[in-house]
């Protein structure tokens, strides 16, 4: 009998202690999420408003230094925190990666969470480095991304996806590289400016700045976002869909 118990006492010791161990592994997870969709978010917006408020550069130019920067900074932080949370930073990208069984329902709840939490922390420190220029941490702003933009975000959020998608079942060596040029590129390529990102959408739109988005638009914008992940992963399921046939038939 004491045998008995202290097998079973042995068990729940490890079964805490696992509990724990996720607890710990979740809470780098979300804390890598927060900081990384903060940091990109400050990318988005602070280089917008250093351009066309304190350098007074042209807009043309203004978008050329924000691909740019936000290329760069992406490519930085997807290698930063990727082994940690798999550097989503971005709840469609969340969504695709829960939809491919990668990531947990309730954990992808969290992840956007935290990546909403984290970008709206970017908008309040960007707007704080250019206080003088914005006028506040928060604001709502009134620039109008209409019409015909939509469907670049569509586009723009479809490629994105289906890229990572398809990075990460090659297990690429460079998708921290292939994802940033691509987001780069594309945001001088598509006629929104490719938002391609929920949060970061939201956060944009509590700024005073160039980079800011009216609230109504973002709302439209975020929907389209969704079409477009949503649609990416359809894709990706089909070119797929033959080979993982095959091979359920090659096992029988």
């Amino acid at each position: 009998m004491i045998a008995i118990a202290d097998a079973v006492r042995q068990i729940i010791s490890a079964g805490e202690g696992r509990i724990v161990v996720e607890k710990k592994i979740l809470r780098s997870e979300l804390i890598a999420e927060y900081l990384g969709s903060m940091f990109l978010v400050m990318a988005a917006i602070a280089s917008m408003t250093l351009f066309t408020s304190v350098f007074d550069s042209p807009k043309s130019i203004a978008v050329i230094a924000n691909a740019l920067a936000v290329a760069l900074v992406l490519i930085a932080l997807i290698e930063v925190f990727g082994s940690v949370s798999g550097a989503h930073f971005n709840p469609v990208v969340t969504l695709a990666m829960m939809l491919e069984k990668k990531i947990g329902t309730a954990k992808a709840a969290w992840y956007v969470l935290f990546q909403i939490a984290g970008g709206l922390t970017g908008t309040a420190l960007s707007n704080l480095m250019f206080l003088d220029e914005v006028g506040s941490l928060f604001s709502i702003s009134q620039i109008p991304r209409t019409d015909y933009v939509y469907f670049g975000e569509i586009f723009g959020t479809f490629i994105l996806v289906l890229a990572i998608l398809l990075l990460v079942k090659a297990g690429s060596s460079i998708l921290p590289l292939a994802v940033g040029f691509l987001v780069g590129g594309q945001l001088l390529a598509t006629s929104s400016t490719m938002f391609a990102n929920p949060q970061v959408t939201i956060a944009r739109m509590f700024t005073n700045s160039a980079a800011g988005i009216r609230p109504i638009d973002g709302l439209v914008f975020i929907a389209m976002q969704v079409i477009g992940a949503l649609l990416a992963y359809v894709v990706y399921r089909y070119l797929f869909s033959n080979t993982e046939a095959k091979n359920e038939k090659g096992s029988k």
